[in-house]
């Protein structure tokens, strides 16, 4: 039986990955390196502490990931304040409700940081349906290991079994298996060069998984 849905946030619903580029750019010119589009894409779905770990190593840096996160989130404030055309991803806060309504726990299982999550639950009025937030930079492992989806669950108060996970990307994905949860692969017009082989069903819109067709699933 269903009784938890646990989201991600990026990519699910927001899609702030545009306005995280943005800031990761300036971030790389301030450090003067260059990031290939194939290492970009490793990065979805990571903590963002993971990874400016994973680009001082990779560009042997003598600057600490700490600095990197720190100038990151510095051109990242702006820019998501001063975009007024941000907003949730289509068809989001009417699958929320739809889940509200029909009494199943919701949690956000996010790799943004808490104050980016709060920020965005803020903005569009969220808190009032989700149980907890939980924020993978305040963990001690990053997506794809699946410490924040463990957490989420425990958090809803129910078992793996009874919960499912909204996820957009390969990092995501393998989290959630790798905890043992139902996936769902959420593979919109804004996911890039993501992997949804591992997920248990892939749709490309949030009315594919309203509460009673969802549950058919799990009653099967």
């Amino acid at each position: 039986m269903l009784k938890a849905v646990l989201f991600d946030m990026d990519g699910v619903i927001v899609d702030s990955e545009p306005l995280h580029h943005k800031a990761y750019e300036k971030m790389f010119e301030e450090f003067d390196i260059t990031v290939s589009t194939e290492l970009y894409a490793s990065f979805t779905g990571k903590a963002t502490l993971s990874i400016c770990e994973q680009i001082c190593n990779e560009f042997n840096l003598e600057t600490s990931p700490e600095l990197l996160v720190a100038s990151k989130r510095k051109h990242f404030i702006p820019l998501f304040e001063n975009d007024t055309d941000f907003c949730l991803l289509e068809g989001v806060l009417e699958l929320i409700k739809n889940y509200h309504q029909n009494g199943i726990t919701l949690i956000v299982a996010s790799s943004a940081s808490m104050e980016n999550i709060n920020r965005i639950f803020k903005r569009f009025d969220l808190d009032q349906y989700f149980k907890a937030k939980l924020s993978g930079a305040d963990l001690k492992e990053s997506k794809p290991h699946p410490e924040i989806f463990i957490n989420a669950a425990k958090a809803s108060g129910c078992s793996v079994s009874e919960c499912m996970v909204i996820e957009d990307s390969t990092n995501g994905i393998l989290a959630a298996k790798a905890a043992g949860i139902y996936c769902v692969g959420y593979n919109s017009l804004h996911s890039k060069s993501q992997d949804y082989s591992q997920a248990d069903l892939v749709i490309q819109e949030f009315s594919e998984i309203t509460y009673a067709k969802i549950c058919s699933l799990f009653y099967k």
